[in-house]
């Protein structure tokens, strides 16, 4: 998942990023601000994946902010005057997204950047991987080629493996253990599912089909996944 944070002067175009963004399981908005200035100093204690970047902005650019930034990182620039896109793009832009924004091309610049992302990061040793998760008294290692799905129940999530017979119960919520699994190898696909995207076998009539499992496909994942399988 990728951590973000969107830049504008307008609080309604800000509106539009947030809702977006809590639509799609491919990122987690970490902040939104109407000052540039102020995510300057934000960003000088926190690194970002991604930032949403409005050009047109009263007291600094877009352009002169991103260009401001030594180690800067993924831009999309969004904004309402596409004379700006050519000036965005010499910057080696992700996208630029055109106001008033439509979903399915904001999810599609999403995309874009988390495979630059992917390619630019280190490839994994195939087999590595793992994460701890409390259960009870315990904390456990779980290793994300063993899992075969996670399930959401009220507050409690049930993570299902290979090596089991019976799931793990942690207290959290799926939000919390989708923050720490790898964004290229699991994906939420329903409000109450998270699975490999390794084992997927079949999309067929709303259901995911796993390869000891099927799982309903939520309507508001439904493009993510369709937008997963194009670029396969």
């Amino acid at each position: 998942m990728m951590r973000c944070i969107a830049i504008d002067d307008e609080p309604l175009a800000l509106e539009v990023i947030r809702k977006y963004c809590s639509e799609t399981p491919l990122v987690k908005l970490e902040n939104t601000f109407t000052d540039a200035i102020q995510a300057l100093a934000w960003l000088k204690m926190k690194k970002v994946d991604l930032i949403f970047l409005d050009i047109h902005m009263p007291d600094i650019s877009g352009i002169q902010f991103i260009t401001s930034l030594k180690n800067p990182p993924l831009v999309i620039f969004t904004t309402a005057f596409p004379q700006y896109a050519v000036k965005g793009f010499d910057l080696e832009a992700v996208d630029y997204l055109v106001k008033p924004i439509k979903s399915e091309r904001f999810l599609k610049a999403v995309i874009k950047a988390q495979k630059i992302l992917e390619r630019d990061q280190p490839a994994s040793i195939p087999g590595e991987g793992y994460t701890f998760v409390k259960s009870g008294y315990q904390t456990i290692k779980i290793c994300f080629n063993d899992i075969r799905m996670i399930e959401g129940q009220d507050d409690y999530i049930k993570i299902h493996l290979h090596s089991e017979s019976s799931p793990l119960l942690s207290l959290m919520s799926l939000k919390s253990i989708l923050e720490k699994l790898p964004g290229d190898k699991f994906m939420r696909v329903h409000r109450s599912y998270i699975v490999p995207l390794k084992d997927i076998h079949c999309i067929r009539n709303k259901y995911i089909y796993l390869k000891d499992d099927k799982v309903p496909v939520g309507d508001t994942y439904h493009d993510a996944i369709q937008q997963w399988l194009s670029g396969i």
